[in-house]
């Protein structure tokens, strides 16, 4: 752009405010707004201060105002400049020598505390001694004695509990002067600050008001979906609350600013990736290192490797008196969100502050329940407990869900965390819910029969395991149980199913399962047997049971 004219025109300390911030997966484009009384004449108006991750080539320039105004150029200028020291360092010896001053006084009353609870202490012992003569030759009652040991107790605990409070109060202190010292030491090198300077150019028709408004694209700045998922199993209901972490170190903090979190990726570039040749060769393995090269390896490789409420009261009023207004629920912020050619971007309705402080801010970008069918797995051959799946749809007019992590809770308890995958509308996703004790399994080997006499010249082992199930909620459910038979590797080794309870096909690899419809305080019996057939001359691995 043109900035030859910058030299002629009325500088101007221009001070603008973030007003919105768009947050990609690695970068934020940020923009500020400022309004300046024109004059009619050119003038150039300077953004100090700007951070150093910013990218200049991002750096635009817009606005509107109540007469004509043209941009003429916006140049970015890098500034170094130093702290300074001096003056900083006064300020920072001035809180250090109040806080040592606070230290001296609850040094003080520390002291006389521990004085006050030594005289207790010696009172104590005194009065004891005193009180026990007195008490034998009944010159005091055994009343008044009890009440002066309370009195006594009472005091040294008051004084212990004081010492206790002035110690936490001093290592406090402590703890203050030696941070502000740490900043002395850190400031006797000045280092030079960087930032960047703005200068926008601009000539206007004559006098009003304009507001300009500036963007540029800053690096250090990104965010990903957090969800939190709650499962009622009493009416199998998925609350879903779609979050958002944002975590930005650009320099600057965005305090009450409009917020936008989108999933494009400026910073991959606009031409797609290019192949590299993918070369083959014939191997050509190392010749083998010697002893104590292998040895000093291993020793490298082991050096190297990596360290392994309170209680809520109902609502109520005592009686007798007016019943209070029912409580009312927190209203959450919700998002708009919008699709276009492939990018999702979830506008934040509200004021949000994200600070600069590396840290993970929440946002809430809706919630809503969602459909989902509950049913129950399990594998008594590996575990005697039954876990608890949803089968969730997320609607086909919903928000797509994005990769991210997914804390879950059963019945408003914490059951763990796990990881969803990019689930697009009309899409289902099960969620692994953990065990639930509401179903009892039992699996016993009923049969185990080995035949004496030899059939075709083959040896029969015949097995047989019955199972027990028990639904102990209240509620009607479905278990899908799956149970497993060996499988042959060899032509010489045959397994035959011989009979299930209830009567189930058998399936690839072995597998038999069974869809157990449960209703409350239910209880079902499985059986199943089969028989190994193999040439007596055979020992057979992997029948151990």
């Amino acid at each position: 752009m043109d900035t030859s004219a910058t030299s002629d025109a009325a500088i101007i300390a221009f001070n603008t405010r973030i007003v919105a911030v768009t947050v990609y997966t690695n970068q934020a484009l940020v923009t500020r707004r400022g309004t300046v009384t024109l004059t009619g004449q050119e003038q150039t108006l300077m953004l100090e201060s700007l951070p150093i991750t910013l990218k200049p080539e991002s750096v635009r320039a817009s606005g509107q105002g109540t007469v004509a105004v043209r941009l003429l150029g916006v140049q970015t200028e890098r500034v170094f400049t130093t702290e300074p020291v001096v003056d900083r360092v006064a300020q920072l010896t001035a809180q250090i020598e109040q806080l040592m001053h606070e230290q001296k006084t609850v040094e003080d009353k520390q002291a006389a505390a521990h004085l006050q609870r030594t005289f207790v202490q010696t009172l104590s012992e005194k009065a004891a001694d005193r009180f026990s003569r007195s008490l034998a030759q009944q010159q005091v009652s055994l009343a008044e004695t009890r009440n002066l040991l309370n009195f006594l107790g009472q005091r040294y605990d008051d004084a212990s509990e004081t010492i206790a409070q002035y110690e936490r109060e001093h290592a406090q202190l402590q703890k203050q002067i030696q941070a502000l010292q740490q900043q002395i030491q850190q400031m006797q090198t000045p280092r030079p600050q960087e930032s960047y300077r703005l200068a926008v150019n601009i000539a206007s028709a004559g006098a009003g008001e304009f507001e300009l408004e500036v963007s540029y694209v800053c690096d250090r700045a990104s965010w990903k979906p957090l969800y939190d998922v709650r499962v009622s199993t009493a009416d199998a209901r998925v609350h879903l609350t779609y979050l958002a972490e944002v975590k930005q170190t650009t320099g600057e903090d965005w305090s009450h600013i409009a917020l936008t979190l989108s999933t494009a990726k400026p910073g991959l570039g606009t031409l797609p990736p290019k192949l590299s040749p993918w070369y083959v060769d014939v191997f050509h393995p190392l010749p083998p290192a010697p002893a104590p090269m292998m040895a000093m390896r291993r020793r490298g490789a082991v050096m190297s490797a990596p360290g392994d409420d309170d209680d809520y009261g109902e609502y109520g009023m005592p009686a007798g008196e007016a019943s209070a207004p029912p409580p009312i629920a927190a209203e959450v912020t919700i998002a708009q969100i919008t699709h276009e050619g492939g990018v999702v971007t979830f506008a934040i309705d509200g004021n949000s502050n994200i600070p600069g402080d590396g840290g993970f801010h929440k946002s809430t970008i809706f919630n809503d329940d969602y459909p989902a069918q509950l049913t129950y797995i399990a594998m008594p051959k590996l575990v005697s407990f039954a876990y608890l799946q949803a089968v969730v749809s997320n609607p086909s007019d919903g928000a797509t869900l994005l990769p991210g992590q997914v804390n879950l809770f059963r019945d408003n308890c914490f059951v763990g965390s796990t990881a969803l995958d990019h689930i697009a509308p009309g899409q289902e996703f099960n969620l692994n819910l953990g065990i639930d004790e509401g179903l009892k399994i039992t699996r016993d080997l009923i049969e185990r029969k080995v035949d004496k006499q030899l059939i075709g010249g083959q040896r029969r082992i015949t097995y047989a395991y019955r199972l027990l199930v028990i639904n102990l909620r209240d509620q009607p459910t479905t278990l899908r149980l799956t149970e497993q038979l060996p499988v042959s590797r060899s032509e010489q080794i045959k397994v035959r199913l011989n009979r299930t309870s209830p009567q189930i096909q058998l399936g690839e690899m072995g597998v038999l399962e069974w869809s157990l419809p449960l209703e409350p305080k239910d209880k079902q019996e499985l059986s199943y047997q089969f028989t190994v057939e193999h040439s007596p001359a055979l020992t057979v691995a992997g029948l151990e049971v």
